[in-house]
């Protein structure tokens, strides 16, 4: 990224974000080191992949210095005393942090509006909800407020706002990039993953936090990757998946978009081969009744001694639901009936998913089933807003890496495409963006 005058586009970045940001809300706190950082890019005194690259970071990453909220009253004056291992990483190669990104508290929400700082517009369509839970990374990226974020996807975290504000993003395979410093909302099934307007920056950044890390148990001993120099548009011979399940769950008007992305790749030189996925639909539910029990044990230590407010003192009503369903569930008498009873389909989904990869390099479909809601439209039965994550969550259930990538509009609304692809797979998955965005 030779010859960026990282100053001069730090401060472009910042004068945008007090302009605009107040309508979109995208950012919780500003670096106020920014331009220092961006200072030691342009004196040399960092250098590296990132050099000059401006980037934002959901709330639930550890910096040093700036806040880690998660968007909860619980954790509001929680000042971050060290870096997380994907921070660690980005400041090495030169990444510039402009400030900390709105998302749903404590990562529960799939629509940018259970902040207690405040709901996130979508700059892509405004008035209408970002998606969630990484709600201010999409918008930031979408808004032009940075070069690229991380978020962290549970179920789609990532994939969802992506496919809402028309952005690109990608959840890597469990266990590629470290989780060190992550507030975790189910340890099992969290991934940090970037989220950007181009795939070339999007595989960069992806290349940059990848790879082991001796901290911790979970993640995996492969060798560094240079995704961005293995970008290849052509992917003539490639087999692409696409499931009848899709269709019965998806507004027509979406898999209208996405009909239209499936005849791009076959005239690229794609194979479309049709796959079968009988337990797409239990997936929901396998997916929630894993996060209910993760995420009680996991908000424990949110007890109100040692840092914050107790959380079920302070907390907004999804994240009480989830722990109080969690504290239910967790129940001797009932873990049998409902958790292990989730374990095992997970395995299911998993198994099937992994079936249908075997025949394919990549699965394609619809991001997500419906379109974003409107801001500020009760939605009471909270089934309503899990049904947004029906087609993200196997991905995770099943550890298998998945990106998104814009399809078109529906009615001035972005439509995202997901494309799911067999564990360390991530380059296929690049690629076959990368042959959309040049199309």
């Amino acid at each position: 990224m030779g010859g960026i005058n990282a100053v001069q586009r730090t401060s472009t970045y910042l004068e945008k974000v007090e302009e605009k940001d107040p309508e979109i809300n995208s950012f919780i706190e500003i670096n106020p080191k920014a331009i220092k950082e961006a200072k030691q890019v342009d004196e040399g005194k960092r250098k590296g992949r990132l050099a000059g690259l401006v980037v934002g970071v959901k709330s639930n990453i550890n910096v040093k210095g700036l806040r880690a909220t998660c968007a909860s009253k619980t954790l509001e004056n929680y000042i971050s005393p060290y870096d997380a291992t994907v921070i660690e990483r980005v400041k090495a190669e030169g990444g510039v942090i402009i400030g900390m990104t709105n998302m749903d508290e404590f990562a529960c929400g799939s629509s940018g509006e259970t902040s207690y700082f405040g709901e996130t517009n979508n700059p892509a369509a405004l008035g209408r909800i970002p998606g969630g839970s990484s709600s201010g990374s999409a918008a930031a990226v979408a808004a032009g407020f940075c070069d690229v974020a991380l978020g962290s996807d549970t179920g789609g975290s990532i994939r969802n706002p992506s496919s809402h504000c028309g952005v690109v993003g990608l959840k890597p395979t469990y266990g590629l990039v470290p989780r060190y410093g992550l507030i975790d909302l189910a340890m099992s099934l969290d991934q940090i993953g970037p989220i950007s307007r181009d795939v070339y920056t999007l595989a960069l950044m992806l290349e940059v936090i990848a790879g082991y890390n001796p901290k911790e148990a979970t993640t995996l001993k492969v060798s560094k990757k240079e995704y961005s120099k293995h970008l290849n548009s052509d992917i003539s011979g490639y087999k692409i998946g696409v499931a009848k399940e899709f269709e019965k769950v998806t507004d027509p008007r979406i898999m209208k978009i996405i009909k239209k992305s499936l005849k791009v790749l076959e005239s690229r030189g794609a194979e479309i081969k049709e796959i079968f996925l009988p337990n797409l639909e239990k997936g929901l539910p396998t997916y929630y009744l894993c996060v209910f029990v993760e995420f009680f044990s996991a908000t424990r230590k949110f007890d109100g001694r040692r840092y914050g407010y107790r959380i079920e003192e302070v907390c907004g009503k999804e994240v009480l639901r989830r722990i109080l369903l969690g504290k239910y569930i967790s129940q001797k008498e009932y873990s049998g009936k409902y958790y292990k009873r989730a374990l095992q389909f997970r395995s299911l989904i998993k198994e099937e998913l992994l079936k249908a990869l075997e025949g394919v390099d990549v699965i394609v479909g619809p991001t997500v089933p419906k379109l974003p809601h409107k801001l500020g439209t009760e939605i009471e039965d909270p089934l309503v807003m899990y049904g947004y994550d029906l087609l993200t969550v196997p991905a995770n259930l099943a550890g298998i890496p998945a990106g998104v990538i814009k399809s078109g509009e529906v009615g001035g609304v972005p439509v995202g495409l997901q494309i799911q692809a067999k564990p360390l797979d991530e380059q296929k998955i690049l690629n076959v963006m990368f042959a959309l965005e040049n199309s």
